[in-house]
């Protein structure tokens, strides 16, 4: 059986698999199938769930917020911002599924900070507006 290598990096971590059989993931094109001995190619993976599947037939889920992946003499590297690995396709999406619910709350937070900075820095000016016309 032919097999190829899946280079996994992070922000936080590196991970290399050995034995990879064929990867499946997603661009901007749809659906795609890489196999060992591909020819070389580079894409820009969509959001979302991909998978792998290993020699001793297991399939294994990848999920990313997109990322970058580049295939090469048999090795296969993928650049993301983060990812996430496990065995169960249901388990991982409820990982992925709470992990939007937090962004999109920490998302919140920050936009409710940067509308209070502005309007600090608007009265600021404001202030700074009249004390100089009132020194005038």
């Amino acid at each position: 059986m032919n097999t190829f290598t899946v280079h996994l990096q992070d922000v936080a971590q590196t991970l290399r698999v050995g034995d990879v059989v064929s990867f499946v993931g997603q661009d901007a094109g749809g659906e795609f199938a890489v196999w060992a001995r591909h020819e070389r190619m580079m894409t820009s993976l969509s959001y979302g769930l991909a998978r792998y599947r290993t020699a001793d037939e297991r399939w294994h889920y990848l999920v990313m917020p997109g990322g970058l992946l580049y295939f090469l003499d048999n090795e296969l590297f993928i650049a993301t911002r983060r990812f996430f690995l496990d065995d169960d396709a249901e388990r991982i999406v409820g990982s992925l599924e709470r992990q939007l619910r937090s962004e999109e709350q920490e998302l919140r937070v920050l936009k409710q900070n940067l509308e209070h900075f502005e309007q600090e820095l608007l009265r600021r000016m404001w202030h700074m507006e009249l004390e100089r016309r009132g020194s005038k």
